[in-house]
């Protein structure tokens, strides 16, 4: 479950900032990016049920989401990074926010770009939490566009894609590797990128620029320092928008607000 749990912060995080909105029941859950995609919602609910037997009312279904994401990504092989406690559960959950808040596969970089800088992230950022997909799997409906727009992609990637993802709609949910080790998480992504092996276009549109080009090579020659950037984007990531003191609530329940 660690890409997905990753991503679920994200998601989290990039729509109306870190409230635990993608948590409640509706909403965003219906948004198109998570609609059929998001999950782990119940590794949230089994953690946040043991911490209400300990000490009800005192974490956040939002810290909670944070810290799994870290925890997912330490399990990995990746980086740690400290993180500051005390967010709170926001009231509210919107599926338009989300459909219009979330960055798409299909996007140009520039579109990505714009909504990283709304949220107080730089060009650094998209670079380094692009990096995030090291872990996980694409669904082939989000591929398949890719297999028949291949300028400049590795031939021998797209055989593989094409075997992987057939042109019929039965394979749309089929599931691609983002990476060639999508259970570890490591700097292949950026090793594909420059080999022109990018599984999503919106991946792969990091090596048409030069400033994001360039970093995207490094990454790919020096792990530590994608591990050492990765952590201080997702602690940045973690701050946007968050609800503190007498603000919002803590849940009992992820998926309802008390």
């Amino acid at each position: 479950m660690a890409a997905s749990l990753l991503r679920l912060h994200f998601h989290d995080c990039f729509v109306n900032g870190c409230d635990g909105s993608v948590l409640l029941d509706g909403g965003e859950k219906n948004a198109l990016p998570n609609l059929n995609s998001a999950r782990g919602f119940e590794v949230i609910d089994s953690i946040k049920s043991n911490l209400e037997k300990a000490c009800p009312g005192v974490v956040s279904c939002t810290d909670v989401l944070t810290l799994a994401a870290r925890e997912a990504v330490y399990l990995t092989g990746g980086p740690y990074w400290s993180l500051a406690f005390g967010r709170r559960d926001g009231l509210t959950t919107s599926e338009t926010a989300a459909n219009e808040q979330l960055p798409g596969p299909f996007e140009p970089l520039e579109n990505i770009t714009q909504k990283f800088a709304a949220k107080g992230l730089d060009t650094k950022d998209v670079v380094v939490l692009s990096g995030g997909h090291t872990l996980g799997f694409a669904q082939c409906g989000v591929v398949k566009p890719r297999l028949f727009d291949f300028a400049g992609l590795d031939a021998s990637f797209l055989q593989t894609l094409q075997s992987t993802c057939p042109n019929r709609n039965e394979s749309n949910s089929n599931l691609a590797p983002l990476d060639a080790s999508s259970s570890k998480f490591d700097n292949v992504y950026y090793k594909l990128l420059v080999n022109s092996s990018g599984l999503l276009r919106s991946d792969q549109a990091l090596m048409s620029d030069n400033v994001t080009g360039s970093m995207v090579v490094g990454y790919s020659k020096f792990p530590f320092l994608f591990y050492k950037d990765f952590g201080a984007s997702m602690v940045k990531m973690a701050g946007i928008g968050v609800i503190t003191g007498s603000n919002g609530e803590v849940r009992k329940n992820c998926r309802v607000v008390n």
